[in-house]
């Protein structure tokens, strides 16, 4: 540089003008112009423009930058880096030369320092890390040029500090470059942070190879998550490093005096006397019904989550979706394919438990079309709806969790929690249904009921957060749904909903707890029921108190719960009853939990939370563990659907005499 700073005096409507010469390499230049002033005065700023060959640059001092609730931070010194120049040819260095005005209209002399520096390492290299210092009135922006050997890479940006809030920018080599915190969203893709971000940035996406990396710091943390206002004279140490992609219960008491149906034998096949193809069709209407709900539930999904992939495409705001950007592959529009991809074992599985169901299904039917004695005579009715509608229910699991992981956000995490609950719920028919042979519960009040528990979840996500009478309304409603079921349970034995509910709690109440209050009639039911209603009682007072923002997996918690706690009082009248649990089941049986503890163990890894902030979010993001494609979520994925199979061959299947009545849907026919 021939002119490396300068200071000055302004004068009563004077102005001044400074002309910097620099030559040009053949490498790209880039310059730095830095100003300083002491006046504070904001009616007579002192204005610098900068011109230079392709382009004009102006700002003012007192830089002035404005936050929430229209509050000002002002500015006496401000750095600001100019669009670097196009190389010189090889033939040698070229001049070029730079104009700096400064002008005021204050009545009064103002002084002002001004520094023109050559950036010297302005281009960043691939798997170099690079240290640097930004601030609001201070950012900065760099230079980077893809390898020929490189398609995709991952900018992961470094701070040692949670605050001050920043915004890193990924943008085309165009001039002006928008590096002010009012403006760095115009152009490219950008994300907010405070310790931590990653962008991946594609070849393709570029069609001059290169591409500018810009360091913006918001004037206060509020966008962050911070308090506000915030401290804003800190500056910002970042690391910058580019990296190249390089069963059924019976009971052995004797018959009760009062029971209406006495006989020397009784058989399981006593326990259904309606006809099986009536019943059959009955059950059959699950498998349908959760087809029509599938097409009609996934195809406004599908809609919505292309919608918001295609604005975080065309507006480059990375803040709308919340992805592990430290292990996200994207393909074609998608942004975190790998995270899509992942829920590939959900509709494998799904599909695979539909082949096992319908094989089973087939071999039934010949068997009752040979009239063969132990399916006519032994065990309890055996009827596929409810399996298909499993099957159909983890397929679309998979379909609608790989639509949630588009772009993961608060909106959008219902879509991933709806067919759960389905699932959830029917493996509780399935059981009760099995317990229950001559009981059918009525597929419409089945999945109306789902239809109600989603309307709640819609509904929490939307005033869950603050409204403390959503809460009381739910926890009522809950506790209460909990108290007509258990009655029903308990007293009826019937899946059956009417008026009549609560003066059978009454009458229960007044036989078990004051007539025999030393011991119901129906302990092993009552002892279920108590630890059942103490359980969904703690999830209410849970609610109540910490109001958990993430409604949608409150509910599912309660739906598991209920789940396990059924599953396992299943399995302890299997023992208590002296049942034989067969190797393979309990091979199942133990399959299960393993998987499902591996499972949990990588679904609380949080590689993001769309709870907090974006920036905050990112704070949470790991690389990648599995084959450098998949992270934690991905595995959990893997796992989870794994588990769910290994769930549903557990699920109880009517067995032949003998065989205890625990046996597999999977393995009762091709290896017992």
């Amino acid at each position: 540089l021939k002119v490396s700073s300068g200071l000055g005096c302004l004068f009563f409507f004077f102005a001044s003008a400074h002309t910097y010469l620099y030559s040009l390499f053949p490498q790209v230049d880039a310059v730095r112009v830095y100003v300083n002033s002491s006046s504070e005065n904001l009616q007579y700023p002192v204005l610098f423009v900068v011109r230079q060959q392709k382009g004009v640059l102006s700002w003012q001092v007192p830089l002035i930058f404005r936050g929430l609730y229209q509050r000002t931070y002002n500015y006496q010194e401000v750095s600001r880096t100019l669009c670097p120049s196009e190389p010189a040819p090889d033939t040698g260095p070229s001049d070029q030369i730079i104009f700096v005005d400064v002008a005021s209209m204050a009545p009064f002399n103002i002084a002002y320092e001004l520094l023109v520096t050559r950036l010297e390492s302005f281009q960043l290299k691939t798997n170099k890390p690079f240290n640097f210092t930004a601030s609001p009135s201070q950012p900065q922006y760099f230079l980077y040029k893809f390898p020929q050997d490189v398609d995709s890479v991952i900018i992961k940006v470094v701070s040692d500090a949670v605050y001050p809030c920043s915004v890193v920018s990924v943008q085309d080599i165009v001039c002006p470059v928008y590096d002010l915190d009012h403006n760095v969203e115009f152009n490219g893709v950008y994300q907010s942070m405070t310790k931590q971000a990653a962008i991946t940035v594609q070849r393709k996406d570029f069609p001059g190879e290169q591409f500018f990396v810009v360091f913006v710091i918001k004037p206060e943390d509020y966008a962050c998550g911070g308090s506000v206002p915030s401290s804003i004279h800190g500056k910002l140490c970042w690391e910058t490093d580019f990296v190249g992609l390089s069963g059924l219960w019976s009971s052995r008491k004797p018959l009760g005096p009062y029971c209406g149906r006495v006989q020397v034998f009784l058989y399981l096949s006593d326990l259904s006397r309606k006809d099986r193809r009536i019943v059959s069709k009955k059950y059959k209407i699950y498998f349908w019904n959760i087809i029509t709900i599938a097409v009609f539930y996934a195809l406004p999904v599908i809609q919505l989550v292309i919608t918001y992939q295609t604005v975080v495409n065309v507006t480059g705001n990375q803040d709308i979706c919340y992805y592990n950007f430290l292990c996200a592959h994207p393909l074609g529009v998608l942004s975190a394919f790998n995270n899509i991809l992942s829920n590939v074992g959900h509709m494998l599985l799904g599909f695979l438990f539909l082949l096992i169901v319908l094989r089973r299904d087939i071999l039934h039917r010949r068997a009752m079309e040979m009239k063969d004695v132990y399916t006519l005579d032994y065990g309890i009715p055996k009827h596929f709806g409810l399996f298909y509608a499993m099957g159909i229910a983890l397929m679309m699991e998979g379909v609608l969790s790989a639509c949630y992981h588009v772009c993961p956000n608060y909106s959008n995490f219902q879509f991933d929690t709806s067919f759960m609950y389905m699932i959830a719920g029917l493996c509780m028919l399935k059981l009760y249904q099995t317990r229950h042979p001559d009981i059918n519960a009525s597929a419409y009040s089945a999945y109306a009921s789902f239809a109600v528990v989603i309307c709640l979840a819609v509904l929490g996500v939307v005033f869950g957060k603050n409204d403390m009478w959503f809460w009381v309304i739910f926890s009522l409603i809950h506790v209460l749904a909990s108290l007509a079921l258990s009655t029903q349970i308990y007293y009826m034995g019937r899946f059956k909903m009417d008026l009549g509910i609560f003066r059978r709690a009454a009458m229960v109440l007044y036989t078990d707890c004051i007539q025999q209050c030393s011991r119901p009639m129906y302990m092993d039911r009552m002892v279920l029921l108590i630890v059942g209603n103490l359980v969904n009682w703690s999830f209410a007072i849970f609610g109540l108190v910490y109001r958990p923002r993430d409604f949608a997996s409150y509910i599912l918690g309660i739906f598991i719960c209920n789940l396990l706690l059924y599953l396992a009082f299943y399995i302890i009248m299997k023992i208590r009853s002296s049942e034989k649990l067969l190797p393979i089941p309990l091979f199942c049986i133990v399959a299960t939990a393993v998987v499902w503890a591996a499972a949990l163990y990588f679904f609380f890894q949080t590689l993001s939370s769309w709870e907090e902030t974006p920036a905050e979010s990112r704070e949470k993001n790991r690389s990648c563990i599995l084959l450098g494609f998949f992270d934690d979520h991905d595995v959990w994925h893997f796992l989870s659907a794994a588990a769910l199979f290994f769930s549903f061959l557990v699920s109880p299947a009517p067995g032949r005499a003998g065989s205890g009545g625990y046996v597999l849907l999977l393995l009762e026919k091709l290896f017992l």
